[in-house]
């Protein structure tokens, strides 16, 4: 398990690499440690420049490499953006976790309040467009209809994933609503006491269908009167097709 100290180190260790390689422009910290909300549990979030004539697969492989020489890497994962920067996450040998990206020069700035530059000269910062409800309201009534079909058929496994994605949605209301950020669940336990003990309740204590049917009812609730503050229209036609007269288990289904 890795140590604060040893965190702050790899850290000044990684910040000074990229201050030496040719290939780097310039580089940030993101992140918690930018936000200055660090803690024990925090990982290390880099946001790195690459030169106007930088390899980008090239550079990405070699501080891999140097990664895995100097600390050790169990695993990496690379995620990318919509405008093509390439997130790669490290897995240490701690469990410290290690995000490095790596942004073509013109594209290199800050995207979220928390941007710490270390060294180079960023472009103009700009905003990511704040999550709409739109998606998340039919996303959530697709997890209903699926976790309504799979109590009916006897599907317990596939019906508490349902029952969990649908409450993952919920929560993203909830945050909306409340003006929380619901990535990753970060703001989640800011949420009023009242949601909180909501969503508590639509919790299934076991697999067996009853139990699984009596959390789709209180999550179904939930999901209506959630909709019902950002779209009230929306939630009139979704209550008549979802609402009680919609048999659960041991009703028939199509779905």
């Amino acid at each position: 398990m890795f140590t604060v100290s040893a965190r702050v180190q790899i850290r000044d260790e990684l910040i000074a690499a990229a201050r030496q390689d040719v290939d780097i422009a310039g580089a940030a910290l993101v992140g918690s440690t930018a936000r200055g909300t660090e803690d024990r549990w925090s990982d290390i979030d880099l946001v790195l420049q690459l030169a106007e004539d930088a390899n980008e697969a090239a550079v990405v492989a070699r501080w891999t490499r140097s990664l895995d020489e100097k600390f050790g890497v169990a695993d990496t994962l690379d995620v990318t953006s919509r405008e093509g920067v390439r997130y790669r996450v490290f897995l240490l040998d701690s469990s410290l976790q290690v995000d490095v990206s790596f942004w073509p020069h013109d594209l290199f700035r800050a995207t979220e309040d928390g941007f710490q530059l270390v060294f180079g000269q960023a472009n103009e910062p700009t905003s990511a467009p704040k999550p709409g409800s739109g998606q998340v309201i039919g996303m959530a009534w697709l997890y209903v209809l699926h976790a309504r079909s799979a109590i009916a058929r006897g599907r317990t496994w596939q019906a508490v994933l349902m029952l969990d994605d649908l409450r993952t949605q919920i929560i993203a209301l909830e945050c909306l609503r409340h003006g929380l950020n619901p990535w990753h669940g970060r703001e989640v336990d800011k949420l009023p006491e009242s949601v909180l003990a909501t969503l508590r309740d639509g919790r299934a204590t076991s697999v067996g269908l009853s139990e699984l049917e009596r959390s789709r009812q209180v999550l179904l609730k939930h999901y209506l009167a959630a909709v019902e503050h950002h779209d009230a229209e929306r939630a009139v036609a979704l209550r008549r097709a979802l609402g009680p007269d919609q048999r659960g288990a041991g009703g028939t289904t199509n779905c």
